[in-house]
């Protein structure tokens, strides 16, 4: 089978382009040729496929002008429309699987594939189909669902991508455009859920979602080996920024001072929170593969205090397979993975006092039940994100669509 795998990204930025490398590999170790239509970025991995790859800035490190000059092309990329006309023609893959396409590739890209008669998944990384900017929070970071409606005029009043106003404006326009123009329930056969929550969530919004909804958790190709030796710190991996509840954790380590925890990664309030971080919060960067891996592998818990829906979080399946336990906010999936008292503990977000105490109290936990918490978070990873269930159940998924679309 030739496979059409979609994102902007080419290069390892964030969760979901974990899951697009690791579908890729998934995919080429089974046999079957993997074709990535991505953006152009001098960070991307080599590739065969670049030269069909799309010109386009990065618009969230970009100033006011550059912005206002993209503002049609964010809505509708006519350059992304021709790319990948010109590699349908040339390649003719049996199965398109998007993952992101929104503020560079656009849904322009949707007609060129109906009109090559591509069936076409889409794996549902964030909320981005019903909530302009994508987060479900607003311009402060409270949780906020106005758009419910189809009123997206309530992300540039509320001014939710992160306060500004031009950014707003432009999120806004684009979900008028999907909403009136070219709505992406049209052209895509089935969406990949990552997590029950974000199924339930998009349905509550439009009942259009129900009939092409499959929920299909992610994977991880990392090997179980046996749990390792725990060093005597907590973790945090993933992106430094407002809705992933840092501030907050920081907050907590202060009322915690013979805790260690490391951060791991990188984001917009990294300098900010290092400048004022207390004396046991250690930043250690950017890290990735094996590096990574025995970081988590050597902590007493992974922290994961979102403030937003979180979805379907790598960091708690890595962690989990690498036999680390989670203590991680009760929103969005994350609940869906984590067995109170079990795998790891939950808490309120935002709740800092609540977060304090669970903390204690895992880091309390006498040698032997810590040890079957362990085992317990391995296992459930064995369970429900092994590489060989998730590829059977993509593959059924790949072949029903395409049986379905050509019929």
């Amino acid at each position: 089978m030739k496979v059409l795998q979609i994102n902007k990204y080419f290069y390892l930025k964030g969760g979901a382009e974990t899951v697009f490398f690791n579908t890729i590999q998934l995919l080429e170790q089974h046999g079957h040729t993997v074709a990535p239509f991505c953006l152009k970025d001098k960070k991307n991995r080599p590739s065969p496929y670049e030269s069909y790859f799309v010109p386009y800035p990065e618009l969230s490190e970009s100033g006011l002008w550059d912005k206002a000059r993209y503002i049609t092309s964010f809505v509708y990329n006519r350059t992304a429309a021709r790319q990948l006309d010109r590699l349908l023609r040339d390649e003719r893959p049996d199965i398109a699987h998007i993952h992101l396409l929104f503020n560079s590739l656009s849904v322009s890209i949707l007609p060129v594939l109906k009109k090559h008669r591509i069936p076409v998944v889409m794996t549902v990384h964030d909320y981005r189909l019903i909530c302009p900017a994508y987060l479900f929070t607003d311009g402060k970071g409270a949780v906020c669902e106005r758009c419910r409606t189809g009123h997206y005029y309530n992300c540039l009043v509320n001014q939710c991508s992160k306060g500004r106003f031009l950014n707003s404006l432009m999120l806004t326009a684009d979900s008028y455009f999907r909403k009136y123009v070219i709505s992406p329930t049209d052209y895509i056969d089935r969406f990949i859920f990552v997590s029950r929550f974000a199924s339930d969530k998009h349905i509550e919004f439009s009942a259009k979602y129900a009939e092409k909804a499959t929920v299909l958790s992610n994977f991880t190709s990392l090997q179980q080996t046996g749990i390792s030796a725990k060093d005597n710190y907590l973790l945090y991996i993933g992106r430094i920024s407002e809705e992933k509840g840092i501030p907050a954790l920081m907050a907590a380590m202060r009322l915690c001072p013979d805790v260690h925890l490391k951060i791991v990664g990188t984001g917009p309030l990294l300098e900010s929170l290092k400048s004022q971080s207390p004396r046991n919060v250690e930043f250690t960067g950017f890290k990735s593969g094996d590096d990574l891996y025995g970081y988590i592998r050597r902590a007493r818990f992974v922290v994961v205090p979102s403030e937003w829906y979180e979805n379907n979080p790598m960091s708690v399946i890595e962690s989990m397979t690498l036999g680390t336990p989670v203590i991680g906010s009760r929103i969005g999936g994350i609940p869906e993975l984590i067995e109170e008292g079990v795998s790891g503990y939950l808490f309120e977000p935002r709740q800092v006092e609540q977060l304090r105490e669970t903390i204690v109290k895992a880091l309390s936990m006498p040698g032997e039940a810590y040890a079957s918490m362990c085992r317990e978070a391995q296992s459930f990873a064995t369970d429900n994100f092994g590489r060989e269930a998730y590829y059977q159940k993509l593959m059924s998924l790949y072949n029903n669509v395409i049986h379905n679309h050509n019929a």
